[in-house]
């Protein structure tokens, strides 16, 4: 009756638990100060991402998308995360395993003498088989909040691979626009050069007329030279930048091989200016933070609980006897119940210093997160104002690349008349490439501003529209 009593006792106390509430800490953020009109800031609750928001499909581009998914599949970076994330779900597992009564089997036997069955010269066989069962009554809730702990750091170790996942689908992105922009480079100084062939070949006609001179001549050939330079220089890196997406793919560079691409790179999608907070919120970074605040606040109740005494119900049981006919009957049987209260009375400041330690821990994880949100607002500002500025700069390259190929047509005519010199013409020429590389380069980065924006509000916007 006493053990019955005191397993109501325990089961009714179970319900407590110590250490503080979890409150999720607040961070003093209102607006974005870069956004046009965006919706008023509402206090966020980090959330996992979309597995299934494919945001790089905003970008209309097949090859793309193929890469993409052949590196979540295949990056063995994401397998690391991969590997870390089921790390922790064992870990979650045997911490919730406190939580459960445990039961141990044992048989044995020994031979020797003084077995109990006469003088110290006779030998005897002992046998015994017997289980031991046993439950520690969580009172204080510590085997609870260090179930709580394990659970929540598996949870910030799954926001870690989303993160991890993203940053490879945004890297993917970004070195794949740097190698379609560098191929719209590489086919303008292909068309460059041989447009300036064209014209050493003129400039070498007109030289055999007496039309042009000498200097003519070597001013068209420099200005070719310059530009196939420019041109192996523009080979080189897309070569390098191929490397490093093969590697991002799993592969080896020997093993991957990306078909250049002929036309303009592809078109900067339109992200929300107004972007919904609950984008943010889903950012994998800012949910591994959170999580691990809420298992820091676990890990202190799990250390205040140790001020308390154990409850500890166990039961064994079993057969033992020298006598092989005896041995499981009645007269063999052995056993044992009954309740043990532990506590401890000194340990020269050990749960202090383990209650100390967790308090410091949950105070940094606390600034770990303001700083993430704090971080994670700020990429967001600058990929707007990037973006914004980017937009502008890409306009007025475009009207310079415009008014130089309307200039330089208009200086190749004048020296073909005989009005002006070759050195205007190789000015002009060199100030139309010029602005067109601007606008290119303009471009790529444009691209990847956007995929940079896209990575700071978490990703997968684009399967939340419509």
């Amino acid at each position: 009756m006493n053990v019955i009593r005191i397993t109501l006792l325990a089961s009714l106390l179970a319900g407590c638990a110590a250490g503080p509430a979890y409150h999720r800490p607040d961070v003093p953020v209102t607006a974005y100060k870069e956004a046009v009109a965006l919706p008023a800031w509402k206090y966020a609750e980090p959330a996992e991402p979309d597995p299934q928001g494919r945001w790089w499909l905003a970008y209309g581009d097949a090859r793309l998308s193929e890469l993409v998914e052949e590196a979540g599949r295949a990056n063995d970076g994401l397998r690391i995360s991969e590997a870390r994330y089921r790390q922790a779900l064992a870990l979650a597992d045997a911490a919730r395993a406190g939580l459960l009564p445990f039961l141990d089997v044992s048989a044995g036997a020994k031979r020797g003498t003084g077995n109990g069955t006469g003088g110290a010269g006779n030998i005897a066989t002992s046998r015994r088989v017997g289980f031991e069962a046993g439950w520690e009554a969580d009172v204080w809730g510590r085997a609870r909040r260090q179930a709580e702990s394990g659970r929540l750091l598996a949870d910030a170790a799954a926001a870690d691979l989303a993160a991890a996942r993203l940053a490879v689908q945004a890297t993917v992105a970004q070195l794949y626009f740097q190698i379609r922009v560098l191929d719209a480079q590489q086919g303008l100084l292909d068309d460059t050069a041989q447009a300036y062939e064209r014209s050493l070949q003129l400039a070498q006609q007109r030289q055999r007329y007496g039309v042009a001179t000498t200097a003519d001549v070597a001013q068209a050939q420099a200005q070719l030279k310059s530009t196939q330079a420019l041109a192996v220089d523009n080979h080189v890196q897309r070569s390098q930048l191929e490397h490093a997406l093969a590697v991002l793919l799993g592969r080896e560079p020997a093993a991957f091989a990306l078909a250049p691409a002929a036309g303009a790179p592809a078109k900067v999608p339109v992200v929300p200016a107004g972007v919904p907070s609950r984008l943010l919120e889903r950012r994998p970074g800012v949910a591994a933070a959170e999580r691990r605040v809420a298992s820091a606040n676990a890990a202190v109740g799990a250390a205040q609980a140790a001020y308390f005494p154990d409850l500890t119900l166990s039961a064994t049981g079993g057969f033992q006897g020298t006598d092989a006919a005896q041995w499981l009957t009645v007269p063999g049987r052995v056993w044992a119940l009954g309740p043990a209260l532990a506590v401890s009375v000194f340990d020269g400041g050990a749960r202090r210093a383990q209650t100390a330690n967790a308090v410091a821990a949950y105070d940094a994880t606390v600034a770990g997160y303001r700083q993430t949100v704090l971080d994670s607002v700020q990429e967001v500002e600058d990929a707007l104002v990037l973006l914004a500025g980017l937009e502008r700069e890409s306009e007025l390259l475009d009207a310079a690349v415009q008014a130089a190929r309307t200039s330089e047509r208009q200086m190749l005519d004048r020296y073909q008349a005989g009005t002006a010199d070759y050195l205007s013409v190789v000015t002009v020429q060199a100030t139309a490439l010029a602005a067109e590389r601007s606008a290119l380069a303009a471009q790529g980065r444009r691209l990847a501003a956007s995929v940079g924006l896209i990575r700071a509000l978490g990703g997968g916007w684009i399967g939340q529209q419509g």
